[in-house]
């Protein structure tokens, strides 16, 4: 499973002296590699029990090994995996109550934006915002998996945006990173969800009423978070405690 890298530098960069520049570039490399990782325990694909080898993730990603290292120790810092002495790295256990508070302080935070968004949206912005729904939309008619990702966070990404909240949305950011986003397309139900909750959303939005706005945020990642804990226990995730 390859998943390329967008390539973009960090912000400075090209400001940056050259030791500077490969250090920043390293990082970037470093966080997307620990998001990959994220993205594979959250999404089922690995669980606790199962080493993270980092030779095959290094080669599912075209990389060398030492960003995959560095970012399975900043995962480490996180208590998201595990060190096995002599052994390597596995995924930390991930319990159901895990998921549901992970994508309840999601929905918290989102929700907050939305209402603020209800209050500052132009008619520009509810256009620009409709159009990417139309496009979630024929993505997931075609069953395109970039396309629904890519709509479906650039839907989100305008109304956290708009929202002018930077504190809030940094946040919300430090959750978010926890959704299995570029496996989302694989989870039953979930692109037809986020098409139908997002319409909800949208009529808030309009009506420029910040309660609705915020309550159908928040029940849109709720209904994300309970279709991940339902694929997650058709993979057998979990046993009868409630663990992984």
């Amino acid at each position: 499973m390859t998943v390329p890298f967008s390539g973009e530098r960090l912000s400075g960069d090209d400001a940056a002296p050259p030791g500077d520049r490969s250090l920043g570039r390293r990082r970037q490399l470093s966080d997307e590699v620990a998001a990959y990782v994220r993205e594979l325990i959250m999404s089922g694909r690995v669980r606790h029990g199962e080493f993270l080898r980092l030779e095959r993730v290094a080669d599912d990603l075209g990389i060398s090994v030492t960003p995959v290292r560095e970012a399975l120790l900043s995962l480490r810092g996180e208590g998201f995996v595990t060190l096995v002495p002599r052994r390597g790295f596995m995924p930390a256990p991930l319990s159901r109550q895990d998921v549901q508070d992970l994508f309840e302080a999601q929905a918290y935070f989102a929700g907050e934006l939305a209402a603020r968004t209800a209050g500052k949206i132009t008619e520009d912005g509810l256009a620009e915002l409709a159009g990417t729904q139309r496009l979630l939309e024929e993505a997931s008619r075609a069953r395109d998996a970039e396309g629904i990702e890519r709509a479906n966070h650039g839907f989100h990404r305008s109304i956290n945006l708009c929202a002018d909240s930077p504190k809030t949305s940094w946040l919300l950011q430090l959750v978010v990173r926890y959704a299995p986003r570029r496996f989302y397309s694989t989870i039953d139900g979930w692109s037809q969800a986020s098409v139908d909750d997002h319409h909800l959303v949208l009529a808030a939005l309009r009506a420029a009423d910040g309660d609705a706005a915020r309550q159908a945020m928040r029940a849109h990642i709720r209904h994300a978070g309970a279709l991940l804990v339902v694929h997650l226990e058709g993979r057998g995730f979990w046993d009868d405690a409630g663990t992984g």
